[in-house]
């Protein structure tokens, strides 16, 4: 827990327009001049079930989800299902508010709407000895029939905003234009009308709670975005111009944004029948010389796997993204783990050569995408982006300088019609696209687009010689898989002279580190400030380059501690295993701190683990598991 923030939590069901009123909250907080971040919670259902969105609010750069909440407004859920069903799945209408309780900090303000949760079932849950216990602030206010007053109900929301404002003493003005800016006509006069009656309700109140917004500024202009925006904005800035998909929740908003913006690209968007031909389609669009991407979750992506293994015996580069559920097959669809990372590395057929790029951030879903893109399309290979649901649809505030950098339509490693004029071909006339020693020495033969004068050649799934006819021959078969291998040697001596994707975090010199990947990069970096200010002496290594993966980095730094934790969200530690599998050694070093219960790490959570770790006691919570160091 941390002093001068806000963290702000609203709650009710799927449908009553918790995601969007949480953005427009999140966006005038960061139009004040504050620092955001969000973090979103939904059930597998369309409508009904119950959802939440945080938003965490400081003068400082933010760079993870809180510990807890103070600031609780509880809409109900006006789409709980059929009371009949309350023996199986209790009353959901009340979900919103008793689920949220175990979160709220003490002295924390509890503002529900009294138009839709009935006194008496409110009463049954025990919220008056729960906010006695806890010293909180609890606000019933009639929502609903504040923005019944003015037409719809839904817009209870709006009402729950000018309540909030008034409560922590905001200015409504962000709001206001928010609202201005969003809507028009009836429905615009409506939704300010709400507001400010909601908030003279709440004004009049005599609410004595000592949460206290912080003041900020910005030096430059931010926008607000999710790891989907930056994903895309990569995709499309390095020149991608095809996707195709079938929709797969996390994956879909990657896709439903790269499908609004390419049309006024010249880019071509294709929703097809299965993942299976969503990737094989992607990757003709590749071979026909159009940079292109395509990508799923979980289930879906292992559908990709045959086409993944085309691409690589072709040689044809694509990108895929893989964004990250709880599984195993359909799992908990709208919640976030980290265990796909052996299925992404090693899925298809044979001995595979991929990139694998897992970006910790939005900042870092954006430059690592365009990566992915310059590295396939440089070295002919497919490069994948795996994300998570956390990183999905959280959102963060940035300066819109960091997406100021210039696009590159580059197509890569393609010949022009000049080039193959002067290139090696068979006496058949065919060009030999596939070369066992490329004349530049390097481990990329440079291949041709269908149309191209001179340029043709077969390209098969099947080992094939220079010109791609199918071979069995042993030579030829040493000679292509060495070559397609070595590339990742070469891959890697470009990312360490010319791109490091590591980021390293607190003290040069310290006795213990945490090692981490993925999404909860910044909640070990907030855990690491913490450990180093209570006395102990911490640092953390974040990595994103999980193939090739980055040895000698990693080794150096491993070397220079003593002990260290690696935290990820799956229960096999695969990303603990992948390092000592890649380094050879380490194993009695490294201790995992896992969790994997759909919930992301707090930042309090991962300080406990450590020093529970390194005092040899027992978590203190249960949603955790240590796994110690091989010998201990």
């Amino acid at each position: 827990m941390t002093d001068n923030e806000l963290i702000w939590r609203i709650a009710g069901g799927s449908g009553d327009g918790i995601d969007s009123t949480s953005q427009n909250f999140a966006k005038a907080l960061m139009w004040s001049g504050l620092n955001v971040f969000t973090h979103r919670h939904y059930p597998s259902r369309i409508r009904g079930g119950h959802t939440y969105v945080e938003v965490r609010a400081k003068d400082e750069p933010v760079q993870s989800r809180g510990d807890g909440y103070n600031f609780l407004l509880a809409l109900g859920d006006s789409f709980a299902r059929n009371p009949q069903e309350e023996a199986y799945y209790g009353k959901e209408e009340l979900k919103p508010l008793y689920e949220n309780f175990d979160d709220l900090r003490e002295g924390g303000v509890l503002l529900y709407d009294e138009g839709l949760l009935d006194e008496e079932d409110v009463d049954e849950i025990g919220l008056e000895e729960a906010a006695e216990e806890n010293n909180w602030h609890v606000v019933p206010m009639d929502l609903r029939g504040i923005a019944k007053e003015h037409g719809r109900e839904i817009m209870r929301n709006t009402a729950g905003i000018g309540a909030t404002a008034a409560i922590l003493d905001i200015s409504t003005d962000e709001f206001e234009k928010l609202i201005k800016q969003n809507m028009s006509g009836d429905m615009q006069e409506a939704n300010l009308n709400v507001l400010h009656d909601a908030y003279e309700a709440a004004s009049e109140l005599d609410i004595d709670h000592d949460i206290e917004v912080p003041e900020g500024s910005h030096d430059e202009e931010q926008v607000i975005l999710s790891g989907s925006n930056a994903i895309s904005y990569g995709a499309i800035d390095e020149g991608c111009r095809f996707i195709s998909g079938y929709p797969m929740t996390p994956w879909t908003d990657v896709f439903t944004i790269m499908s609004q913006h390419l049309p006024s690209f010249g880019g071509i968007s294709e929703q097809v029948e299965d993942e299976i031909a969503a990737a094989a389609l992607a990757l003709g669009a590749s071979h026909a010389g159009v940079k292109a991407m395509s990508g799923s979750s979980g289930g879906g992506f292992a559908l990709m796997s045959e086409p993944l293994g085309l691409a690589e015996m072709t040689e044809t580069p694509i990108v895929l993204v893989e964004a990250m559920r709880a599984g195993p097959s359909t799992g908990m669809p709208t919640k976030p783990e980290q265990a796909d990372l052996e299925h992404v590395l090693y899925t298809s057929q044979g001995d595979s050569a991929r990139v694998v790029f897992a970006p910790a951030n939005i900042r870092e879903c954006y430059t690592q995408t365009r990566s992915a893109f310059r590295i396939a399309y440089e070295y002919q290979i497919p490069a994948i982006v795996i994300y998570d649901q956390k990183i999905q649809g959280e959102l963060r505030n940035l300066p819109a300088s960091h997406f100021d950098e210039e696009p590159n339509a580059d197509p890569g490693s393609v010949l022009t019609e000049e080039e193959i004029q002067d290139a090696a071909h068979h006496s058949s006339g065919k060009f030999q696209r596939f070369l066992h020693e490329p004349e530049d020495g390097s481990n990329v033969s440079p291949r041709s687009v269908p149309g191209q004068k001179d340029g043709r050649f077969l390209a098969t799934g099947n080992e094939h010689n220079p010109s791609g006819h199918i071979s069995e021959d042993p030579e030829n078969r040493i000679a292509q898989m060495n070559r397609r291998l070595n590339k990742l040697d070469d891959i890697r001596a470009d990312l360490d002279e010319n791109t490091s994707h590591q980021t390293y975090h607190g003290p040069d010199e310290a006795d213990y580190g945490i090692l981490v990947w993925g999404s909860q990069q910044g909640t070990v970096f907030e855990a690491v400030d913490r450990l180093n200010e209570n006395g102990h002496s911490v640092k953390a290594l974040g990595v994103s380059d999980m193939a090739p993966y980055p040895k000698e980095e990693v080794s150096e730094w491993l070397e220079s501690v003593d002990e260290a934790l690696v935290v990820e969200m799956n229960a096999t530690a695969q990303f603990r295993g992948l390092t000592q599998k890649e380094l050879g050694k380490y194993g009695d070093k490294m201790s995992s701190l896992l969790k994997y219960n759909g919930n992301p790490f707090e930042p309090a959570e991962i300080v406990d683990g450590f020093e529970s770790s390194i005092d040899g006691e027992e978590l203190a919570a249960s949603n955790m598991k240590y796994v110690p160091a091989a010998g201990d």
